[in-house]
Parts: C-alpha cells; sequence; structure tokens
C-alpha cells in the first residue's frame, strides 16, 4: 500500500516538475517574443523618423483615427500639415507610409516593386491571385495575355452595349419618381455596371438588371467590401485560423461563396456557349477577342499552366473591379455635379452639342476630351518597398478632399483651392503634375481596363444629364467611407427631374 502512494507520490512530482520547466519555457519563449516585437518597432521608428506625424499609441498606434468616421478628414489633416509623407501606425509594429506627394507618387508607383501581401492577402479568399494580387513573372504573363481584351477595335463596338445598360436604369429611374421624393442611385448603378460588364466582357445577353443571381452577387461584394476592410484594422483577425472561427470569419466565408457562385455560372455558360458546334471556329476567327475567351482560349491551349484556379481568380478579379470601381466612380459624378448646378448645366450644354438627344449614341460621336469624367480613385493602393536602408511596407493613398468628385492630392502645391469643384481644372490645356490625380494608378501596374471604365463613365453620365436634372437630398447627405473603393455610409441619394 505504502509503494503505491509513494509511486503516485513521484509520478504527482515528475508531473509537477514537468509543468514547472514547460512554464519556464513558455515564460522565456514569450519574453523572447516581446523583445523582438521591440527591438523590431525600435528599428521601424528610426526608419520612418524622417517623416513626422501625429503622437500614436505604443500599442494601438493611430487606430482612433480609424474609428471615429472621420478617416478622410483625418488624411486630409496630415497632408496640410506634414510635408510629402506621414507614417500611420495601426498597432505595435505595424506601420504604413501615407503618401500624398505627386513626386514621391511617381518613384513608388514607378519601380517594380510587389504588392504588398499584408493587406491584399485577405482578398485572396475571394478574388484569388490574378492580375490584382499577382506579382513577378506570372504577373507579367497574365498582363501580356489579357491586354488585347482591351484593344481599340474590342472597345468601340462596347459603347453601344453600354448605352443599352444605361438606358434600361434610366427607364427604371423615370418609373420610380413617383414613388420617392428621391433615389438612393448607388444600387441601380452598381446593377447597371455589373449589366454591362457581363455583355461586354462576358458575352453574357441577359439583362442582369433583373437577375435575382445578380443581386445576390452584389450584396456579397457589399459585405466582402467592408469585411475586408475589417479583418485588416482588427489585429486579433490577422490568423486565418483564429478569423475562421469568428463570426466574420464565417460571413466572410458565406459571401465569398455567393461571389464564387457568380463567376462559376458564367464561366461554365460561356463554356457550353464555345462547345456548340460551330461556334467556337466562328469566335477563334475574330480579330480580338473578349475577355473572357481570352482566358477560355488560354486554358485550351495551355491546360497545364494555366488551371482552373488561375482562369477563376482573373474572372473573379475583373467582375470585382469592372462593375464597383466604376459605379463608385459614376455616382461620386453625379452627386458632384448635383451639388454643383452650374457645371450641370455646362456639362449638359456640351453634351447636346456633341450629342444631341443621345438617342443614336456612337463611338464617333462620344469619345470626347471632356472635363467632367473624373472618377475618384480607390482610397490607397500598396506596395511592398525594400532596400538596404528601408524595408518596411508604403502605402501610396490619394486622401480625399470634401468633393468625393475629386480624389485627387489635397496638396496646395499642386492643385490651388483643392476644396473647390472645379472641373476646369482637368481641360486639355492645364498643366498639373503627372502623379497629381491618379483614379487608375500609374506605372506598369496602372488599370488595364482604364479606358473600359472611362468609356463607361462617359456614356453614364451624358445619358443621366441629357435625360434629367439632378439635385440633391439635404436631409441624406453622402457621408463617404473609404473601403476598398470609396463608398458612402448612408448611400448617395439624389432628385431627378425629368427633362422635356
Amino acid at each position: 500500500m505504502s509503494a503505491s502512494v509513494l509511486s503516485v507520490t513521484r509520478t504527482l512530482g515528475s508531473v509537477s516538475g514537468l509543468l514547472q520547466v514547460a512554464s519556464v519555457l513558455g515564460l522565456v519563449l514569450l519574453l523572447l517574443k516581446a523583445a523582438q516585437l521591440y527591438l523590431h518597432r525600435q528599428w521601424l521608428l528610426r526608419a520612418v523618423q524622417e517623416f513626422p506625424s501625429p503622437p500614436s499609441h505604443w500599442l494601438f498606434g493611430h487606430m482612433h483615427e480609424l474609428q471615429n468616421g472621420q478617416e478622410l478628414q483625418e488624411l486630409q489633416k496630415r497632408a496640410e500639415k506634414y510635408p510629402c509623407a506621414s507614417p500611420r501606425w495601426l498597432w505595435g509594429s505595424r506601420v504604413g507610409l501615407i503618401v500624398y506627394d505627386p513626386d514621391y507618387m511617381k518613384v513608388i508607383l514607378g519601380r517594380s516593386d510587389p504588392k504588398s501581401n499584408s493587406s491584399y492577402r485577405f482578398m485572396a479568399p475571394w478574388i484569388g491571385y490574378g492580375l490584382l494580387l499577382l506579382n513577378g513573372q506570372t504577373w507579367f504573363q497574365h498582363r501580356r495575355m489579357l491586354t488585347p481584351a482591351f484593344h481599340y477595335d474590342i472597345l468601340k463596338p462596347y459603347v453601344g452595349l453600354m448605352a443599352d445598360s444605361v438606358q434600361v436604369m434610366l427607364g427604371k429611374w423615370e418609373e420610380l419618381l413617383s414613388q420617392n421624393s428621391s433615389l438612393e442611385i448607388f444600387g441601380h448603378i452598381s446593377m447597371m455596371t455589373l449589366d454591362t460588364l457581363m455583355k461586354c466582357a462576358f458575352s453574357y445577353q441577359d439583362n442582369q438588371q433583373a437577375d435575382r443571381y445578380s443581386q445576390s452577387y452584389l450584396q456579397a461584394i457589399r459585405d466582402l467590401n467592408n469585411l475586408v476592410l475589417s479583418r485588416v484594422r482588427n489585429v486579433f483577425y490577422q490568423k486565418d485560423i483564429i478569423y475562421r472561427l469568428t463570426t466574420e470569419g464565417r460571413w466572410n466565408h458565406r459571401a465569398c461563396q455567393l461571389a464564387h457562385q457568380h463567376t462559376d455560372r458564367v464561366i461554365k455558360l460561356r463554356k457550353a456557349q464555345l462547345q456548340e458546334e460551330g461556334n467556337l471556329e466562328k469566335v477563334k476567327s475574330k480579330r480580338h477577342l473578349d475577355f473572357l475567351d481570352i482566358l477560355l482560349f488560354a486554358q485550351m491551349e495551355n491546360g497545364s499552366s494555366f488551371s482552373d484556379k488561375d482562369l477563376r481568380a482573373e474572372v473573379d478579379t475583373f467582375m470585382f473591379e469592372g462593375h464597383d470601381t466604376t459605379a463608385s466612380g459614376i455616382s461620386w459624378i453625379l452627386y458632384a455635379l448635383a451639388t454643383h448646378p452650374e457645371h450641370q448645366q455646362k456639362c449638359r450644354e456640351e453634351i447636346q452639342s456633341l450629342l444631341g438627344d443621345g438617342a443614336s449614341i456612337t463611338w464617333d460621336s462620344f469619345v470626347l476630351g471632356a472635363t467632367w469624367t473624373r472618377c475618384p480613385t480607390p482610397p490607397c493602393a500598396s506596395r511592398r518597398h525594400c532596400d538596404s536602408m528601408h524595408q518596411f511596407q508604403v502605402l501610396a493613398e490619394s486622401s480625399a478632399s470634401p468633393s468625393p468628385f475629386l480624389m485627387d492630392v489635397p496638396y496646395p502645391k499642386v492643385w490651388p483651392n483643392p476644396e473647390v469643384f472645379d472641373p476646369s481644372r482637368f481641360a486639355t490645356d492645364s498643366s498639373r503634375h503627372s502623379h497629381a490625380f491618379l483614379p487608375f494608378s500609374g506605372g506598369s501596374r496602372n488599370c488595364i481596363g482604364k479606358q473600359f471604365a472611362m468609356n463607361e463613365m462617359k456614356v453614364a453620365v451624358a445619358l443621366t444629364l441629357l435625360r434629367f436634372e439632378l439635385a440633391p437630398d439635404p436631409f441624406r447627405v453622402p457621408v463617404p467611407t473609404p473601403r476598398i473603393v470609396l463608398m458612402s455610409k448612408n448611400g448617395i441619394h439624389l432628385h431627378l427631374r425629368k427633362l422635356l
């Protein structure tokens, strides 16, 4: 009996000893990690010491700037107070350099540094590794492959398809005029830009503006816009294994599934169409292929090097970027014109002189050097800038002036009176820095669909101004908020009056 008790006592003693050793090791590892983070933070402080910034908390950094609903205003204050660039600490040892000087922007975007993986990787479950997230030789190969999809001969016939989609939207607005005192336009414009994209880039002929699948896709995109940014800013959501267990993580997963169901459906339908007898040869004989057809033929010819995963990533990327950013630009342009009736009328007169009533809008009559088609840039683009002296993330951000129509740099040395809405500053004879206004980024990684987007914005704004007079809703003023694209917390509401 006593031997058994002694054996148990020895066992407990051994376990206790092991626990003590484990505790000591755990404490040592914890202290080493704390020392590592401290030294890394000190190194970062030295790396960005040339750039002043507002005081920051040692742990929470400048997170208060992102949580008070005044982020764009805070960015503008920085641009006014601190020259060229300013560090923003998110937490502990994570810092981004906010750049708003065009000379700095030119240098950063002119380099071949890869996209920063710290923030962009959170978009990967949604859009995969397509043109937006790829780097290196693979990015270059995909870019070269897809460039012909935006050739002049491809874009030219798209004008009619764009006009058709816009007219459908404007017809809906006419029906709704008698039902509401004002209309929230962003949702309608998102549906219209998705409809246009589907017809032009994906050879889809049905009306997306009355399609329930499109409604669920757009809702998923709205959710993902919020969820991705929320994850970037939450220190506890950085690890995938933890994020998946959270409510937001599960919500993100479901939204990704809905987005993928939409793109998978588009790919499957186009594949079936190409497999129809005679259709494949007819498409092959075209001098220039549409976006999705280029991808599908690339897969047929190079299946081993261009997988289904690669295909869907490019489709997911362009499906999002090709409609959401353009919808944001059109919405803010219309709001800016609504709040400045003198510019609205001037634009309308310019359009009438070129298009008449717009009933038969064509490429030749529509390709203008208009000053009113300027859109807001996505709030930020990120590069990982590394050299022997500075190895930190560089965020190239354009802060916004109070008019979201002008997502330019509110920098006095570049823009006189930056808070004034003045489309004439974009006139062809005006002089400005090449990197003072970057709605489509710059350098080798500029937006591949720039001309497509500009054409669509011109068509949408022109036809809208020919049909309606716009005025803001004074009781529902938009509250700009930076997401992946510039959005409004409470939507964009306008009063519309049909013109005779």
